[in-house]
């Protein structure tokens, strides 16, 4: 990585050896530094790059690390996102608390991280491999609200940018998410997507169906997308969708059943498609899942004891490792409405 800025879909590192260890933690001081986060709590940011890193290296297969900006209304901090393949651990908070170790050390790494971070969660199954999401921010101890949202995207292999994108917004009291996928992959389906986000941003206030046909028309010189738009009123008991092509997306109870949500047939951007909108219950611990279909549409959060009680974000990772394909550009958002 050079020393220019992050952008805010992050950067993925492979993390098989302690060099490329290394390389982590230099990226997250210059984003420190970038971000203004301050001398100690960018020293406290290496700190836990460090430790996430060291674990990648020692313990998982196939183990990866995001790392991102993270706002929260003009506040800036960094997050970080672990995942690996490797043999999990039976109870992660156990594994957390400094002394425990699994393999001789010492043991202090997850305490480490727990002890720096602002925002700590997490999910592991033996066998199947842990997925942590860490946030480091400027004051440690200030009060947010918990995260909502999490989304994660992945370019295809060889490809240096996603096509596919996400995003969120709270607007004259609406809960709402994109979850898009520009046609084909590389700049110019990563070109159309931004400006769907761009576009999604900037719409008026209004139901589903309404911001779809909206990013439709504002997409009309891109080669176009799927997308799909999703608005949570927990309040209501209800969730509204409205979305065009192969956007997967499913409301999944806290057991772990999912319902599919209906996208018409359509590429915004282009053509004149049909645009609809269905309403859908959405309870108290109901999770929002949307997808590309750079995940395969297979996955069951039954077969993951525990996992719909984690935070948005750990249900992404958790998804795009096991779901996620290499041959094709990823999105996972995933989203809760806390009463």
């Amino acid at each position: 990585m050079s020393g220019d800025a992050v952008p805010d879909r992050g950067i993925w590192f492979r993390v098989e050896t302690g060099s490329a260890a290394s390389a982590v933690r230099r990226a997250a001081e210059r984003l420190g530094a970038q971000l203004d986060l301050g001398e100690s709590r960018t020293g406290d940011l290496a700190i836990v790059a460090a430790e996430l890193t060291s674990n990648l290296v020692k313990h998982a297969e196939d183990g990866v690390l995001l790392l991102r900006p993270v706002r929260h209304e003009r506040e800036v901090g960094v997050e970080l996102v672990a995942i690996d393949a490797g043999p999990g651990m039976v109870d992660l908070t156990v594994s957390s608390r400094d002394g425990h170790s699994t393999t001789g050390t010492l043991g202090i790494g997850l305490g480490a991280i727990v002890r720096q971070a602002s925002w700590f969660d997490g999910y592991s199954l033996p066998g199947r491999g842990t997925a942590l999401a860490v946030q480091v921010w400027p004051d440690r101890q200030a009060e947010r609200e918990r995260p909502w949202v999490g989304a994660l995207t992945r370019p295809l292999s060889g490809e240096p940018v996603s096509g596919d994108g996400y995003a969120w917004r709270i607007v004259e009291g609406r809960r709402q998410v994109l979850a898009c996928d520009g046609l084909g992959h590389g700049p110019l389906a990563s070109a159309a997507t931004d400006a769907a986000l761009d576009a999604f941003r900037k719409a008026p206030a209004g139901p589903p169906a309404v911001v779809v046909q909206h990013l439709h028309r504002a997409m009309s010189h891109t080669r176009g997308a799927a997308l799909a738009v999703a608005e949570l009123d927990p309040a209501a008991g209800m969730l509204r969708y409205s979305g065009l092509g192969n956007i997967s997306a499913a409301v999944v109870g806290r057991g772990g059943q999912r319902r599919g949500l209906v996208s018409l047939p359509g590429i915004a951007g282009h053509q004149r498609p049909q645009v609809r909108e269905y309403d859908y219950p959405f309870g108290a611990g109901d999770l929002l899942v949307m997808h590309s279909d750079g995940v395969v549409d297979r996955w069951q959060l039954a077969d993951y004891p525990g996992l719909t009680d984690r935070s948005p974000i750990v249900v992404a990772a958790t998804l795009l490792r096991d779901a996620g394909t290499r041959r094709d550009d990823a999105c996972v958002l995933v989203a809760r409405a806390w009463l």
